[in-house]
């Protein structure tokens, strides 16, 4: 019975992790966050932020490893290799299932209306999964032969965790720098989650800019991410 354990553990981390994240951020910038930075509704702008941009993450991070860590796979059977970064991504859509069934109910325990607009957010997730995949078939190439990548994603991550404003208003902080804030509404992540924001938040709106540039984003980084993989097919499980 005990090595049952770590498995439910497993699954239940699907929802912990973010949760966790959720937890420990809303408190610590409950008491930094003042003024224009500090978005209204907090607690379930938070929620909202954390929980899509997990599902970014978790596409990044996977695909990044999605040939180097099935090379016997890769070096003994002849399939399309696209199929490991798809079901990467694939594996990641799954897990949303839970993780927004968890956002929906948080949000109507903090208080957020339902209404038919929430729908929305799996047309918004579908788009965000497109680019997704373009982004993990660009890394999982990448990894082949610079491993290094691998080490990079997490600043990356990090960097972009800040940059798409999870837990502050880019819009109150950048005010006063129109430019910045231009560069910060076409960052792919701010996009995506702003709009989430907007379908299941009371009056948050997302900029214009963000509805507009998100499927170009997710179409280019599909095609360029596809191309980019696919002329590389060769190689792939070749010794370094």
């Amino acid at each position: 019975m005990a090595g049952l354990l770590p498995n439910r553990l497993g699954v239940l981390w699907i929802v912990l992790k973010p949760l966790a994240m959720a937890i420990i951020y809303g408190t610590i910038f409950h008491f930094v966050l003042s003024g224009p930075a500090r978005p209204a509704n907090f607690v379930q702008f938070l929620i909202v932020g954390i929980f899509v941009f997990e599902f970014f993450t978790g596409c990044f991070g996977g695909g990044s490893k999605a040939i180097t860590g099935n090379l016997k796979l890769v070096q003994s059977l002849g399939f399309p290799r696209i199929l490991l970064p798809v079901s990467v991504v694939a594996e990641q859509a799954m897990r949303m299932v839970p993780v927004v069934l968890l956002l929906g109910v948080l949000l109507v325990v903090f208080g957020e209306p339902i209404r038919w607009s929430w729908l929305l957010i799996f047309p918004i997730l579908a788009v965000m999964a497109v680019f997704n995949l373009g982004l993990a078939l660009v890394v999982a190439r990448l990894s082949v032969h610079a491993r290094d990548v691998q080490q990079i994603i997490p600043i990356v991550n990090r960097v972009l965790f800040y940059a798409t404003g999870i837990f502050f208003s880019v819009d109150g902080a950048l005010a006063n720098y129109p430019v910045a804030l231009t560069i910060a509404h076409l960052v792919p992540t701010y996009e995506f989650i702003s709009m989430s924001r907007q379908v299941l938040l009371e009056g948050y709106s997302a900029p214009l800019l963000a509805w507009l540039a998100a499927p170009v984003w997710a179409v280019v980084m599909l095609v360029f991410g596809a191309v980019f993989f696919w002329r590389a097919e060769a190689r792939y499980g070749l010794s370094d």
